[in-house]
C-alpha cells in the first residue's frame, strides 16, 4: 500500500507518514511507517537545499559574467538586481554543513561552459579566470560590487 501511494500521490503519502511518525514520537507503537521512503525523503530534503544554494550561486556567477563581458548591455541593471536577489536567497538557505559540500570550482567550470555557449563569438570570453574568483565567504557576504570587482580584477590580469 505504501509503495503504491508513494508512487501515485506523494502529498497524501507524506501526510500519512507524518501522522504516523508523530504517533511514534508520542510513544505509540504503530505499523505502516514506510521507513525506507521516509529515510530517502529526509535525505532528499538536505540534498534539495544544497542544490538550491548551488543553483543560486551558479545564477550569480552567470550574471556576473554577463556584467563583466557586456557592461554596456541594456540589461545590466536587471542583472545586477538579480545578483543581489540570488545572493540574498542563497544566504537565507545556506547552513554551515554546506561549506564542505559545495565545490565552487566545479560550479565555476559549469558556469564557464554555459557562458561559452551563450557568448559564442565574444572575444573577451577568454578573459575569464580559470579558477573561481570567489570564496564561500565572499558569496555569503552578499556584496555585489565586491564580487564584480574581484571578477574584473582577475579577468584583467589574464
Amino acid at each position: 500500500m505504501n509503495d503504491v501511494l508513494y508512487d501515485t500521490d506523494i502529498v497524501v503519502w507524506s501526510e500519512n507518514q507524518a501522522a504516523l511518525l508523530r504517533r511514534v514520537a508520542r510513544g505509540e507503537r504503530v505499523n505502516g511507517v514506510d521507513w525506507q521512503h521516509v529515510a530517502e525523503e529526509i535525505e532528499d530534503v538536505g540534498n534539495s537545499e544544497l542544490r538550491a544554494v548551488e543553483g543560486l550561486w551558479l545564477q550569480t556567477m552567470l550574471h556576473a559574467i554577463k556584467l563583466t563581458l557586456m557592461p554596456d548591455d541594456s540589461a545590466v541593471r536587471h542583472w545586477g538586481h538579480e545578483i543581489t536577489a540570488f545572493l540574498a536567497q542563497a544566504e537565507n538557505r545556506f547552513v554551515p554543513s554546506m561549506r564542505q559540500r559545495i565545490d565552487l570550482e566545479k560550479l565555476w567550470r559549469r558556469c564557464v561552459t554555459l557562458s561559452a555557449q551563450d557568448f559564442d563569438g565574444i572575444e573577451r570570453f577568454g578573459a575569464l579566470p580559470g579558477r573561481c574568483p570567489w570564496t564561500v565567504d565572499q558569496l555569503l557576504d552578499g556584496d555585489r560590487a565586491a564580487l564584480l570587482n574581484a571578477l574584473n580584477r582577475v579577468s584583467r590580469t589574464r
